[in-house]
């Protein structure tokens, strides 16, 4: 059968490869100036992690957080003593845990407190 259209011309092979050759040194070269002229903002070890509601800022003395820490172990204490007394049984006996836990982290975090303030 006669074909109406002449074969393409074989492709040279040089050619192909110089293109080749090209394209993989443009990719380069973009890559290159992308990271030298558009920098990616590097990660913060302070920036908080997916998913992390509640930080603490930065900078904040050590006694500021220690009065803090007290008065929120006074404030579960609080509310933990209350459920106590509402609930019987073994709920009541492990409200009664929780709220020795928390007197016990609180005592801790008093004492810490005492010790900062002995130092300055």
């Amino acid at each position: 059968m006669f074909k109406a259209t002449p074969n393409p011309p074989e492709a040279d092979p040089i050619a192909q490869s110089a293109k080749s050759k090209a394209k993989k040194q443009d990719e380069t070269t973009k890559r290159v100036l992308d990271y030298y002229l558009l920098p990616k903002p590097e990660q913060s070890q302070d920036d908080p992690k997916p998913g992390q509601v509640f930080t603490v800022v930065n900078g904040i003395d050590n006694e500021s957080l220690l009065a803090n820490l007290s008065e929120t172990l006074a404030s579960a204490d609080a509310m933990v003593s209350d459920l106590a007394f509402d609930l019987e049984g073994s709920r009541r006996h492990v409200a009664l845990g929780i709220q020795q836990l928390i007197e016990l982290s609180s005592l801790l975090a008093n004492r810490v407190l005492d010790n900062v303030e002995l130092r300055q």
